[in-house]
């Protein structure tokens, strides 16, 4: 570094280094005043975990029911038990230390396309639905799960496996469904892609004699249904997911085991971290209430570890959309 500096007299810094292999941002450093002394250690801040806090927080993530989990969902559990150890973010800094925190799955990003503008602001205005393929024991046999979902609470409001993509077998699940949940005539939109079943003519039919409009994706675009689409993505990625399924039946007594789970178990991060059914049978007011005063004892016992304030518990959201509708640039003043 002496060279660098003695040559960077005569040439200037950028040839010099140049000439020496060494990187300018080195030579920089190296020159400033008090460089190479041991930098004062930082004081951990008030508002930190103990190590015995820490650790208590460490034994929750890798907790057997907790390890499949991420920590917006493990906080949330416990504030519904009336336990508040740290914040989500606290959470990921636990795991981050460890080397915990990767993503594990194998993410795929779509392109972004226009999608029909619908909205939903309580439950039963707004169903989506669609089929997927789950693979059955050889090459070539597939099983095909019809769900129906909620879009404001996300709720399964029904579900069905067959042997075939089939309109009569969508109308009857689609009708049993309406009638199970006493669905008012002229209020219900149901919205799916373009598959064969969801524009079969009995599937209009069917729809218009039970009063339901129909709303369907764009023609040529296979992700225009985005909420069912991520249903079945939670679905396929659970921990339990076989991959392949025996027979018929096999796939019929995993999903009476996985429906009811995610309807009654799995937290939501779209709504609140609550699960689906506390949203579509209107519980949501009172856990959220219930939350907030967790939240406030928590503050009250150590302010000091919310630097922001009192923390507020996540708020519901007023309204569901599938392409929010876009501000008319031409409307407003001048």
């Amino acid at each position: 570094m002496n060279a660098a500096q003695e040559l960077a007299r005569q040439v200037g810094v950028a040839p010099a280094c140049r000439a020496l292999g060494v990187s300018r941002a080195t030579y920089y450093r190296r020159a400033r005043p008090g460089t190479g002394r041991q930098q004062p250690r930082r004081r951990t801040p008030a508002r930190a975990l103990r190590p015995r806090e820490r650790e208590a927080v460490r034994e929750v993530l890798y907790a057997p029911h907790f390890v499949d989990r991420s920590p917006g969902e493990i906080v949330a559990t416990l504030l519904d038990e009336k336990k508040y150890l740290c914040s989500e973010r606290t959470m990921y800094r636990v795991l981050a230390q460890e080397g915990a925190s990767r993503e594990r799955r194998n993410q795929l990003r779509h392109p972004s396309y226009a999608k029909p503008e619908l909205v939903a602001t309580a439950p039963d205005e707004v169903w989506s639905w669609d089929i997927t393929k789950l693979l059955g024991p050889r090459k070539w046999i597939y099983y095909y799960l019809y769900v129906i979902l909620d879009l404001f609470s996300r709720y399964v409001v029904g579900w069905m496996v067959a042997d075939k993509e089939n309109a009569s077998l969508a109308s009857r699940l689609i009708e049993e469904s309406c009638s199970k949940h006493l669905v008012r005539p002229e209020i219900l939109t149901l919205h799916s892609d373009r598959g064969s079943p969801m524009t079969a003519k009995c599937t209009a039919q069917l729809l218009a004699d039970l009063g339901i409009t129909q709303s369907l994706s764009r023609p040529r675009v296979c992700d225009d249904n985005p909420f069912s689409e991520a249903q079945f993505k939670t679905v396929k990625y659970h921990p339990g997911f076989p991959g392949r399924f025996s027979s018929q039946p096999d796939a019929v007594d995993y999903c009476r085991s996985l429906f009811p789970w995610y309807n009654h178990e799995h937290r939501h991060a779209g709504i609140a971290m609550l699960t689906p059914a506390d949203v579509y049978f209107g519980r949501a007011p009172m856990i959220l209430a219930q939350r907030q005063e967790v939240l406030d004892r928590a503050y009250q016992a150590h302010p000091e570890r919310f630097p922001r304030g009192r923390p507020r518990a996540p708020a519901l959201p007023e309204a569901v959309y599938i392409n929010p509708p876009q501000a008319d640039p031409h409307e407003g003043g001048a």
